[in-house]
């Protein structure tokens, strides 16, 4: 199969190495004049839990393209954006998207539908990754690979097109996981995710997080404290328990049981060391849009208000003490 992964960030480069290593024929689109700056191969320290955690290093070969017109045929292409990119990149993709399916495989905030815009519905599955990590400053994309990748849909059983990009990923040795309201699971990721991060910006990144059982109670119950916002968007949060687990069980057992994860596992060690810029726009954008929803419905959110100042945009607020 001939995929196309959009963009060359961490999520990217690690899944098209998987699937290359499958023997599928992948290649990256990325920006005008960014392919000679990239070099022709990606350095690779990952940790494959495929394989037991297998490490593996290596500088991987790899094609890109920076122009892209319908009649390009691939038979899929991998989109993994930031949320707040996606409508942008979906915009890209309409016209140009030929015969190929597009795999949505990341984080969601808005309705996915409309996210998507003017992509043909038909021709797109929906994902996530199980996978992380970051490129240092030496260039080296250090990272994990789980065992698992989620796909889900949105009301429908998964079309002939949904079913094959499945097929894709076992073939490729993940196992797929399964959420029917993939909807409101990625609602309740992104929600989870506001609640860390707006520790996180707090202390300087998700990463100063991993030693601090008092900074992983406080993104804890920030987490809590949104879950009314995930009701009053609809979510049946019955059919999340486990997702939610974490911030509805007692923080004086979870924040031990999350810091020991974060010093000893290495999926989580991992995941987290790769989040240590502390001028990374993901976590800030995150927290500022889940605040703006819950102003919006009328939802308080008393933590995540209480740092808005470490995540505003530059000019509505100050910085605490300045």
């Amino acid at each position: 199969m001939r995929i196309l992964m959009f963009g060359r960030g961490t999520i990217a480069a690690v899944y098209g190495w998987a699937l290359a290593r499958a023997g599928h024929e992948v290649e990256f689109y990325v920006r005008p004049g960014r392919a000679a700056a990239y070099g022709d191969s990606i350095s690779l320290d990952l940790r494959d839990l495929r394989a037991r955690g297998r490490r593996v290093v290596e500088d991987w070969p790899v094609r890109y393209r920076e122009e892209l017109d319908a009649d390009h045929g691939f038979d899929l292409i991998v989109l993994s954006v930031q949320h707040y990119r996606l409508a942008e990149a979906a915009a890209f993709l309409a016209p140009r998207i030929g015969n190929a399916t597009v795999l949505v495989f990341g984080n969601i905030w808005s309705e996915p539908l409309a996210a998507i815009g003017d992509l043909p519905v038909d021709q797109v599955a929906w994902g996530f990754p199980q996978g992380g990590g970051g490129f240092g400053e030496d260039g080296v994309l250090r990272g994990m690979l789980m065992p698992r990748a989620v796909f889900g849909t949105l009301g429908e059983p998964p079309g002939s097109r949904g079913l094959a990009v499945r097929r894709v990923f076992r073939d490729a040795g993940f196992r797929v996981r399964e959420r029917p309201d993939f909807r409101g699971w990625l609602w309740v990721h992104f929600v989870s995710d506001a609640g860390m991060h707006s520790q996180g910006v707090r202390v300087g990144s998700l990463s100063s997080l991993a030693g601090s059982r008092r900074d992983l109670r406080e993104a804890l119950l920030a987490g809590r404290e949104l879950l009314p916002l995930l009701e009053a968007r609809g979510v049946d949060l019955r059919r999340h328990r486990g997702a939610l687990l974490p911030f509805r069980a007692p923080t004086w057992l979870t924040a031990p049981v999350m810091a020991w994860l974060l010093a000893h596992y290495p999926p989580a060690r991992t995941s987290f060391a790769a989040h240590s810029d502390p001028d990374a726009r993901e976590p800030r954008e995150v927290c500022r849009d889940t605040l703006a929803e819950a102003r919006r419905l009328g939802v308080p959110a008393r933590r995540l208000e209480a740092a808005e100042g470490y995540f505003a945009v530059e000019g509505t607020a100050s910085m605490p003490g300045t």
